[in-house]
């Protein structure tokens, strides 16, 4: 089904048609990638996952990439990562990045009891929400192409093996990764939006402080579109905490703007949701009708700017 924008960014001579996200595709899709166990590089469920990724993304009609790399964690653990990247209407100049990341934490730290605390974490809405998200919207470009506009929708990995405290350069290996090394000689893309924890119920997406300092127009931009769809009391117009995140290194490495959408509620003790990096991380975090608002901002975005009309 489409649907027909005819509102500030169309008009009835020339209306904008958007396909219509379906929620219950994204949980199924976030509901998959739990399924196979934390993905945790150089796990089993690890290698598992990044399979059917990759075979989503090429069901899709995507022309999709899987980017090895090796890393060292903060802990001497050599990590076997790869980024996967998923091109819709490759050959078009004008390109918006959609990235998430796909890997799960190895320990949940935020446990205060100690035998929880070293087991890995489902990752459900820390990871699997917003590559759900995008996976559903990989699926609708294929069903409803864009005739100008490229897509390049990067999952990372290896983003959350880091340690707090340490050197912000413990986290995002995946994202410093292709930052620095591209995976097209003399790729570009106008812009870029990061997903991360977008799958609790009732999500507070203020505007996160690098975001808003690197890329202040495609924040501007994403949350008038939301306030215009009805989504401001989630996409809230008040400044966010600065947070390390994947956007960091796209922004610093690769000169691509870059923003975040994350859910950072109001009066949290650790200033993210009360599953974050806990053993309730898990499918029971996650509200379809949370998918289904990301999902459709970001769907409107990209079908307004294939048209010219945002």
């Amino acid at each position: 089904m489409l649907t027909i924008l005819l509102g500030q960014f169309g008009c009835n001579n020339n209306p904008v048609e958007e396909p219509d996200f379906d929620k219950t595709n994204a949980f199924v899709f976030v509901r998959k990638q739990v399924e196979f166990g934390p993905r945790v590089p150089n796990s089993e469920a690890h290698r598992n996952c990044k399979n059917w990724l990759v075979s989503e993304f090429k069901n899709h009609g995507a022309q999709t990439i899987e980017q090895d790399f090796t890393d060292t964690a903060f802990d001497g653990t050599i990590l076997n990562g790869t980024n996967i990247i998923a091109s819709h209407n490759p050959s078009a100049k004008h390109r918006i990045i959609l990235a998430a990341h796909w890997d799960s934490r190895p320990f949940s730290d935020q446990e205060s009891d100690t035998v929880l605390s070293k087991k890995a974490v489902d990752g459900a809405d820390d990871g699997a929400s917003g590559v759900g998200v995008l996976l559903e919207i990989s699926r609708l470009i294929q069903a409803s192409p864009l005739s100008k506009l490229g897509i390049d929708i990067i999952l990372f990995d290896c983003e959350d093996y880091g340690t707090n405290g340490g050197a912000i350069e413990t986290w995002c290996l995946g994202s410093q990764h292709w930052s620095k090394n591209l995976h097209r000689e003399g790729y570009k893309a106008d812009y870029g939006v990061l997903l991360d924890m977008v799958g609790a119920k009732d999500p507070y997406f203020s505007q996160e402080y690098y975001s808003k300092q690197l890329a202040p127009k495609v924040v501007d931009k994403v949350w008038k579109l939301a306030k215009e769809m009805g989504f401001e009391k989630n996409f809230v117009d008040a400044a966010g905490e600065p947070i390390i995140d994947d956007h960091i290194f796209v922004n610093q490495n690769a000169r691509i703007p870059m923003i975040n959408i994350i859910n950072r509620p109001i009066g949290s003790k650790t200033g993210f949701v009360h599953h974050w990096h806990t053993q309730k991380d898990n499918m029971n975090a996650i509200d379809p009708n949370s998918l289904e608002m990301v999902g459709r901002v970001l769907t409107r975005l990209i079908y307004l700017e294939n048209a010219d009309k945002i």
